[in-house]
């Protein structure tokens, strides 16, 4: 059997599934609406409904586990609350401690930098609040782990909450300049 793979720039507003789940019709927007997939397409990993950017899907389930599994670094931009601070990106990047699974959990150390450039990405579907309510900042955050919400979890724990959440990179794959929506068969992954 061929398996298949591809690239997607997962919309805001957007579940990291195919099937409803038992949830109402309609109240949710699912991936399948926005490309025809092939029977068995799954996402790699997950990117939660307020969260956007660079998602792999695949037919293969030995490709996702591994994928999954750690070990391949995945990088997001994060636009947060405030001016963040050097001693802040110092404390992201030797790992915090966040609550998961009604536990504390501390992080895996990760690489976390300032951005000095805002990002060239498309306006959201969902306007993030403007200037008068006060500074935002952009930092860049690469880890191998991935537990639910950790990057926003994160920021929140140094003072920074996240408004707006993209992963730009899973491994050596980009999100480079594709548009949200957008779909893009992979030979390989």
């Amino acid at each position: 059997m061929t398996h298949k793979h591809f690239a997607i720039y997962k919309p805001y507003g957007y579940l990291s599934q195919f099937v409803n789940n038992g949830q109402k019709q309609n109240s949710k927007k699912l991936l399948g609406e926005l490309y025809d997939f092939p029977l068995g397409t799954m996402a790699i990993g997950r990117l939660d409904e307020k969260s956007e950017g660079l998602l792999l899907l695949t037919t293969d389930g030995k490709t996702s586990n591994h994928i999954c599994s750690g070990g391949i670094e995945k990088e997001y931009y994060a636009q947060v609350d405030g001016n963040i601070t050097i001693d802040a990106i110092n404390q992201l990047s030797q790992g915090i401690e966040i609550g998961f699974d009604g536990r504390k959990y501390k992080t895996a150390p990760c690489k976390a930098a300032i951005l000095k450039n805002i990002p060239d990405f498309p306006e959201r579907s969902r306007k993030i609040r403007d200037d008068r309510h006060g500074p935002t900042s952009w930092v860049s955050i690469t880890l191998k782990e991935g537990k639910f919400r950790q990057i926003r979890k994160m920021t929140s724990a140094v003072g920074y909450p996240t408004l707006r959440l993209i992963r730009v990179r899973i491994g050596d794959i980009y999100l480079n300049n594709m548009q949200v929506g957008e779909v893009k068969e992979l030979i390989d992954i």
